[in-house]
């Protein structure tokens, strides 16, 4: 995900509901989140879709590689020597 230009992506919330579609536009050419506010604080975020599926993934990868580490920490993993040896024999 880009970073957010602290000048063009943030609005309040007024101004996003009079320009909704130019502001999902903006979202979708520039891949930069867009930060709505409310009454002067934050409120909402709008991402592209693309980029939102794309940090889905990257978290699931991650829990999928601490569940891993914990597994391996707790025990229950094989290590490198184990699985080459039992590569070797099942080819």
């Amino acid at each position: 995900m880009k970073s957010i230009d602290l000048e063009k992506d943030i609005k309040p919330l007024s101004e996003f509901r009079a320009h909704t579609a130019n502001y999902v536009k903006q979202v979708r050419e520039t891949k930069r989140p867009l930060v709505i506010t409310q009454h002067g604080k934050s409120a909402a975020i709008l991402i592209d879709v693309n980029v939102f599926q794309s940090l889905i993934y990257k978290i699931e990868l991650l829990e999928d590689i601490q569940m891993a580490n914990d597994q391996f920490d707790s025990g229950q993993g094989i290590s490198q020597e184990d699985v080459k040896s039992q590569l070797r024999i099942s080819t």
